[in-house]
């Protein structure tokens, strides 16, 4: 008996391990910002299309997919993410942070819900689908827990839900060590996107 059901295909959204780039590498991408440890204990580092040629379609920044890369740095700990730094999806007026290095963050409850890297401290510049200018305020634009069957961005940065609980609890503890458990919720966290 014949049926109609077409079958089902899965999207990997995940790549199987973890972004390979050593710190030397990261560091000097970053080296132009003069971003330094003595002033802040922990930087976070994005790289948008880290997977863009092994994910999605090659030569292409995909959405929806967690095809980018994060990476944490400290004095003495260097630590990668897979991470997801677009939209999920293509929407009218939908946010996409640009590259940049950004003084934007601390520890914050995203949603009022969890523990996150909130944008509260300053400004950041996006892009918006359907727009050609760029535009610059607070947008909310958090580093966050993804989703399982999706990457939960309507622009923030987003951290698989695998790696998040990992990825949280360096920052803050970090953070702890650095400037005291009173201090950690107020330091800024230096956010720097880089693209491939």
């Amino acid at each position: 008996m014949a049926t109609n059901q077409q079958p089902k295909v899965t999207v990997r959204i995940l790549p199987p391990s973890r972004p390979q780039m050593k710190r030397p590498e990261v560091e000097s991408k970053i080296s132009q910002y003069g971003v330094s440890f003595d002033k802040y204990p922990v930087i976070v580092v994005g790289i948008r299309g880290y997977y863009e040629d092994t994910m999605g379609v090659p030569g292409t920044n995909d959405r929806g997919v967690y095809d980018d890369a994060i990476f944490v740095l400290t004095k003495d700990k260097f630590v990668s993410f897979n991470a997801n730094t677009d939209p999920s999806a293509f929407r009218p007026n939908i946010a996409s942070l640009i590259p940049d290095c950004y003084f934007a963050h601390n520890l914050g409850l995203h949603k009022n819900q969890y523990l996150a890297l909130v944008q509260r401290k300053g400004e950041v510049s996006v892009t918006r689908d359907g727009k050609t200018a760029p535009d610059k305020g607070y947008f909310g634009i958090n580093i966050h827990k993804g989703g399982m069957n999706g990457t939960s961005s309507e622009g923030c940065q987003t951290i698989p839900p695998v790696q998040w609980a990992e990825f949280i609890a360096l920052v803050q503890s970090e953070l702890n060590a650095a400037v005291g458990t009173k201090n950690a919720a107020t330091t800024t966290v230096p956010y720097i996107l880089l693209s491939v």
